[in-house]
């Protein structure tokens, strides 16, 4: 009776082998694109600059989502990248993710900001039936156009590479006393440090190797339009991605993933429009676009050995920084109505941080950020990412302000301090350890039982 028992067992278990093998060769890596406009079609408030004058006046070039939708055979996910200041807040993004999980099986939708301050102003949440028309306009284009790369999605190749540009310097200045100064604008490109030349590129093909997507990550504040601009732009990146777009079919959309930018400026900041702006901006983005072309193109794209898309989001929640009342209190001799109405919904917001991680086949790590990461999170994930490719993302499902590094936070300066960074000091590195950990897990490398 025993020897049965245990030759059933080596049945069954040999059984089980055969489904799993069965399963793995089954497994399948698809991907498809789509991007959709966004841009307003009323006039209404930029993001980004308390000293605009007034409220949009026009397009200079068009606002994109731009989408990236993988699948494994088990999981399917979507890469949103929005031209916007910020992503949606949560209720909005539910708004998608509710819909294409149920139309499409998206089982994770993930929004990625450009922060661009030439696009329209986003509230975390709004009162009932207040949601600009624009923002549900644009939520609505973003879901159906998920929907559409669902129904495209293909066998596919992917590949990845990196390059090195410079368009920006870090803006936080280290002087011999110990304070800092704000460096905004470096015409003269002064050497700075911590920064991150890094241009990451993800290149996903088709099997007969032509290109559906490219995914360019780099680190750098997309401003150089001023306050003074009153047209919708999507800055530099707007002008990158053209240049990337314009050299394949026009099925392959380009996705810009901003990375770690909260203490890094282009070195063309905030330029007057009559002090050629338009051409700065062209300029810089093109120097990007330039290099992400090139090493898009050195990229052979093949079939992943594991294909396999795990997804990880979860929620860290923060104390805030400083006595609330107090910091209002502070803030009200020179702020705005509007502006101080906008800090307290801040505040009253809870800080629960979404930290997102995905890992692609086994080889791409990515993890992002709800806010603003200095340069040195970036730097620092990407240095213990237990995968052969990394990618940081910052502005990335969510919204809470200014991540500065510890450091930073001691020595002070804009995005190191006040209202701008209001979640506690270690918020940032406490989400990086989170991701190293959860990526550990992933890998197998950390079990769950002794």
């Amino acid at each position: 009776m025993f020897r049965i028992s245990i030759d059933r067992a080596i049945g069954l278990l040999a059984a089980l082998l055969l489904l799993i093998v069965q399963a793995i060769s089954a497994a399948e890596f698809r991907a498809a694109s789509a991007k959709t406009e966004i841009t307003p079609s009323d006039s209404v408030d930029l993001w980004g600059y308390s000293d605009r004058t007034g409220p949009a006046t026009g397009t200079h070039d068009p606002l994109y989502a731009k989408i990236l939708v993988l699948d494994d055979g088990t999981t399917r996910m979507a890469l949103v990248t929005l031209d916007l200041g910020r992503t949606f807040g949560m209720e909005s993004m539910s708004v998608v993710r509710d819909r294409v999980r149920k139309s499409a099986n998206v089982t994770h939708v993930s929004f990625s900001a450009s922060h661009t301050h030439s696009a329209p102003v986003i509230d975390e949440s709004y009162a009932d039936g207040k949601r600009p028309a624009w923002e549900t306009t644009a939520l609505d284009k973003i879901s159906a156009a998920i929907e559409a790369a669902t129904k495209k999605l293909q066998t596919a190749l992917i590949g990845t590479g990196e390059g090195e540009v410079f368009i920006g310097h870090n803006r936080r200045l280290m002087q011999p006393d110990g304070k800092i100064k704000m460096l905004w604008r470096n015409a003269t490109k002064v050497p700075t440090h911590p920064l991150d030349s890094r241009v990451g590129i993800i290149r996903i093909d088709n099997q007969n190797g032509k290109p559906l997507a490219v995914v360019v990550n780099y680190s750098c504040h997309p401003v150089v339009y001023g306050p003074d601009n009153l047209q919708y732009s999507a800055d530099f990146p707007g002008a990158m991605a053209e240049v990337v777009e314009g050299a394949f079919d026009a099925d392959c959309v380009c996705l810009f993933l901003q990375g770690a930018p909260g203490d890094i400026n282009p070195y063309y900041d905030k330029m007057r429009l009559e002090a050629g702006a338009e051409t700065l901006m062209r300029q810089t983005g093109r120097t990007l676009g330039d290099e992400a072309l090139r090493v898009t193109k050195t990229i052979t794209p093949t079939a992943p050995k594991t294909p396999e898309i795990q997804v990880s989001v979860e929620t860290r929640r923060f104390q805030l920084r400083y006595d609330t009342e107090k910091l209002l209190a502070a803030l009200r001799p020179t702020a705005s109505p509007e502006a101080l109405e906008r800090y307290q919904k801040a505040l009253s917001n809870p800080t629960e941080c979404p930290v997102t991680t995905m890992l692609i086949n086994r080889e791409i790590a990515l993890m992002g950020m709800p806010g603003e990461p200095f340069v040195e999170l970036g730097l620092n994930f990407r240095d213990r990412a237990p995968a052969a490719n990394s990618y940081f993302a910052g502005y990335l499902n969510g919204y809470h302000g200014y991540f500065p590094t510890i450091r930073a936070a001691v020595e002070g300066g804009y995005g190191a301090e006040g209202i701008v960074a209001r979640v506690e000091v270690s918020a940032g590195e406490a989400m990086v350890d989170m991701a190293i950990v959860r990526l550990l897990t992933m890998q197998g490398l950390l079990k769950s039982a002794p």
